[in-house]
Protein backbone atom coordinates (compact mmCIF):
# COMPACT_ATOMS: atom_id res chain seq x y z
CA UNK A 1 0.00 0.00 0.00
CA UNK A 2 1.61 3.50 -1.09
CA UNK A 3 1.99 5.70 1.72
CA UNK A 4 0.50 8.44 -0.24
CA UNK A 5 -2.82 6.97 0.17
CA UNK A 6 -2.78 6.47 4.11
CA UNK A 7 -2.02 10.70 4.38
CA UNK A 8 -5.69 12.58 5.29
CA UNK A 9 -3.92 15.45 4.53
CA UNK A 10 -3.22 14.26 1.12
CA UNK A 11 -6.96 13.74 0.59
CA UNK A 12 -7.85 17.18 1.93
CA UNK A 13 -5.35 18.73 -0.36
CA UNK A 14 -6.69 16.94 -3.47
CA UNK A 15 -10.25 17.74 -2.36
CA UNK A 16 -9.73 21.02 -2.23
CA UNK A 17 -8.37 20.90 -5.94
CA UNK A 18 -11.31 18.87 -7.06
CA UNK A 19 -14.16 21.56 -5.51
CA UNK A 20 -11.75 24.79 -6.84
CA UNK A 21 -11.89 22.53 -10.29
CA UNK A 22 -15.82 22.54 -10.39
CA UNK A 23 -16.03 25.69 -9.35
CA UNK A 24 -13.78 26.83 -12.54
CA UNK A 25 -14.87 24.46 -14.69
CA UNK A 26 -11.18 23.87 -15.05
CA UNK A 27 -11.64 21.16 -17.44
CA UNK A 28 -7.87 20.41 -17.68
CA UNK A 29 -7.59 19.89 -13.87
CA UNK A 30 -11.18 17.62 -13.82
CA UNK A 31 -10.04 15.49 -16.21
CA UNK A 32 -6.91 14.27 -14.25
CA UNK A 33 -8.84 14.15 -11.01
CA UNK A 34 -11.69 12.13 -12.39
CA UNK A 35 -11.30 8.58 -13.46
CA UNK A 36 -12.22 7.88 -17.16
CA UNK A 37 -14.54 5.58 -15.95
CA UNK A 38 -16.75 7.64 -12.94
CA UNK A 39 -19.87 6.59 -12.33
CA UNK A 40 -21.15 9.40 -10.70
CA UNK A 41 -25.20 9.04 -8.84
CA UNK A 42 -26.61 13.05 -8.99
CA UNK A 43 -29.64 13.98 -6.20
CA UNK A 44 -32.38 13.37 -8.98
CA UNK A 45 -31.16 9.52 -9.14
CA UNK A 46 -29.67 9.87 -12.42
CA UNK A 47 -25.96 8.10 -13.23
CA UNK A 48 -23.53 10.42 -15.44
CA UNK A 49 -20.25 9.33 -16.54
CA UNK A 50 -16.70 11.48 -16.31
CA UNK A 51 -17.77 12.30 -20.05
CA UNK A 52 -20.86 13.63 -19.04
CA UNK A 53 -19.55 15.85 -16.46
CA UNK A 54 -16.79 17.56 -18.29
CA UNK A 55 -19.29 18.76 -21.21
CA UNK A 56 -21.31 19.89 -18.43
CA UNK A 57 -19.05 21.94 -17.32
CA UNK A 58 -17.49 22.53 -21.17
CA UNK A 59 -20.48 23.73 -22.03
CA UNK A 60 -21.44 26.44 -19.29
CA UNK A 61 -24.68 24.36 -18.61
CA UNK A 62 -23.40 24.25 -15.10
CA UNK A 63 -22.02 27.22 -13.49
CA UNK A 64 -21.21 26.65 -9.77
CA UNK A 65 -20.93 30.23 -7.91
CA UNK A 66 -20.78 29.16 -4.41
CA UNK A 67 -19.66 25.88 -2.44
CA UNK A 68 -18.95 25.53 0.57
CA UNK A 69 -17.97 22.08 1.91
CA UNK A 70 -16.69 20.31 5.13
CA UNK A 71 -15.36 16.48 5.15
CA UNK A 72 -17.21 15.09 7.55
CA UNK A 73 -15.38 11.76 7.08
CA UNK A 74 -11.77 9.94 5.25
CA UNK A 75 -12.07 6.35 5.50
CA UNK A 76 -9.74 3.76 3.97
CA UNK A 77 -11.25 0.24 2.85
CA UNK A 78 -8.28 -1.51 1.69
CA UNK A 79 -6.54 0.65 -1.48
CA UNK A 80 -9.75 2.96 -1.64
CA UNK A 81 -10.63 6.05 0.24
CA UNK A 82 -13.78 6.77 1.12
CA UNK A 83 -14.59 10.72 1.57
CA UNK A 84 -18.08 12.21 2.93
CA UNK A 85 -18.92 16.30 2.52
CA UNK A 86 -21.20 18.36 3.42
CA UNK A 87 -21.72 21.46 1.09
CA UNK A 88 -23.66 24.37 0.43
CA UNK A 89 -24.11 25.07 -3.15
CA UNK A 90 -25.16 28.15 -5.35
CA UNK A 91 -25.22 27.92 -8.69
CA UNK A 92 -26.96 27.73 -12.21
CA UNK A 93 -28.23 24.33 -14.00
CA UNK A 94 -29.12 25.06 -17.42
CA UNK A 95 -29.83 28.42 -16.68
CA UNK A 96 -32.07 27.87 -13.73
CA UNK A 97 -31.20 29.16 -10.31
CA UNK A 98 -30.48 26.34 -7.53
CA UNK A 99 -29.17 26.70 -4.17
CA UNK A 100 -29.11 23.78 -1.39
CA UNK A 101 -27.30 21.41 1.14
CA UNK A 102 -26.30 18.51 -0.30
CA UNK A 103 -24.00 15.73 0.98
CA UNK A 104 -21.22 14.29 -1.13
CA UNK A 105 -19.75 10.67 -1.43
CA UNK A 106 -16.40 10.31 -3.55
CA UNK A 107 -14.41 6.87 -3.57
CA UNK A 108 -10.56 7.91 -4.34
CA UNK A 109 -8.47 5.30 -5.52
CA UNK A 110 -4.74 5.54 -6.51
CA UNK A 111 -3.75 5.08 -9.80
CA UNK A 112 0.67 5.36 -10.77
CA UNK A 113 0.70 7.82 -7.81
CA UNK A 114 -2.36 9.84 -8.98
CA UNK A 115 -5.58 9.56 -7.07
CA UNK A 116 -8.47 9.43 -8.89
CA UNK A 117 -12.21 9.21 -8.07
CA UNK A 118 -14.00 6.19 -9.30
CA UNK A 119 -17.27 6.58 -8.31
CA UNK A 120 -19.24 9.34 -6.02
CA UNK A 121 -23.14 10.61 -5.28
CA UNK A 122 -24.49 14.19 -4.61
CA UNK A 123 -27.88 13.73 -1.93
CA UNK A 124 -29.60 16.94 -1.23
CA UNK A 125 -30.30 17.18 2.32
Amino acid sequence: MNATLLNKQKIIAIESQLLEAMKSSNIEILDQLLHDDLLFVLPNGDVITKQMDLETHQSGNLVLEEIISSIDAITQIGENVVVTLSSKIKGKMSEQHFEGNFRYLRVWKLFDDQLKVIAGSCTAL
